[in-house]
């Protein structure tokens, strides 16, 4: 009788540098990953981004839907309670993340009666150059009205940045962001970005590693949740981890664990400036 096969193999969704998995994703290489056969009894993880319509049996991720609500809860603390214009910057609309992300903000401003959605666009495959011809088109068609840009990323973030900036307006419209970037980060302290999402890719990571360490122990595997593949039209067991919103307040999170380097935020463009007002704030920060 043959013993059941029970190695576990780990399927990796295509990521830029750091970028999680809001980064453009190739055309068709969900599908030709998900048509390989495997071997009998080897169980496959999706690490990152959920393969639609794919076969693995168990999903590693940061949760989409809360990332998504952390920027809502982000847009809304740095809007500070007043009626608002809010724009919104979407991922790629080829990117099942981006959907949750869009769902989760929405979960969040859609309940606030005093917020109008000035207008809404997906960015095609996150590229920041769209975003900004995008942007500059709502902030044109609104007569420059956006008081707040739930932007699903740091880049998309810095694009509308860049068109609020033109116009005389930075750091009087309130910008989201994710992924902590170190531009990003940069933003954040100097007062153009309100607030990233931070997902720290160690805990991706080892909760990866801890899953199939445990398949390959012949065990079940320890999942907290489950989420839906519309084009599988199944649900797939997961491990889904918990985000983090970080504002100017909590910048210290991102450089104590490495992920930014507190010396870098002081480097390029912000070099001159670390010696004035910058340099209190990144000691206001304690990050300096």
């Amino acid at each position: 009788m043959r013993r059941p096969d029970h190695r576990a193999r780990l399927r990796r969704g295509r990521r830029r540098p750091r970028a999680g998995p809001q980064g453009p994703r190739q055309p068709g290489l969900h599908d030709l990953r998900a048509a390989r056969p495997r071997p009998q009894g080897v169980k496959t993880i999706d690490y990152d981004r959920l393969t639609l319509g794919g076969v693995s049996d168990y999903y590693v991720s940061f949760d989409n839907v809360k990332v998504g609500e952390e920027l809502g809860k982000g847009l809304q603390k740095c809007l500070g309670g007043k009626a608002s214009n809010i724009a919104y910057l979407n991922g790629s609309p080829t990117d099942n993340n981006a959907t949750l992300f869009a769902k989760g903000a929405h979960n969040i401003l859609d309940k606030v009666a005093d917020y109008k959605k000035a207008a809404e666009q997906a960015v095609p495959d996150w590229k920041p150059e769209k975003a900004a011809t995008i942007f500059e088109q709502m902030y044109t068609e609104q007569h420059g009205r956006i008081d707040g840009v739930l932007a699903a990323n740091d880049n998309l973030g810095n694009a509308a940045m860049a068109i609020v900036k033109k116009n005389g307006r930075a750091g009087k419209v309130a910008i989201t962001g994710q992924d902590a970037t170190l531009q990003g980060l940069q933003n954040i302290l100097d007062g153009t970005q309100c607030m990233t999402v931070y997902k720290p890719v160690k805990q991706e990571a080892d909760a990866a590693a801890k899953l199939a360490i445990s398949l390959l122990k012949g065990q079940k595997g320890e999942t907290s949740a489950t989420v839906n593949d519309p084009q599988g039209k199944r649900d797939v067991p997961s491990v889904l981890l918990i985000p983090i919103g970080v504002f100017k307040d909590n910048v210290k999170q991102v450089t104590d664990d490495q992920f930014v380097k507190a010396a870098d935020l002081c480097k390029g463009a912000y070099a001159a400036r670390c010696k004035g007002a910058y340099a209190a704030k990144c000691k206001g920060a304690g990050v300096q």
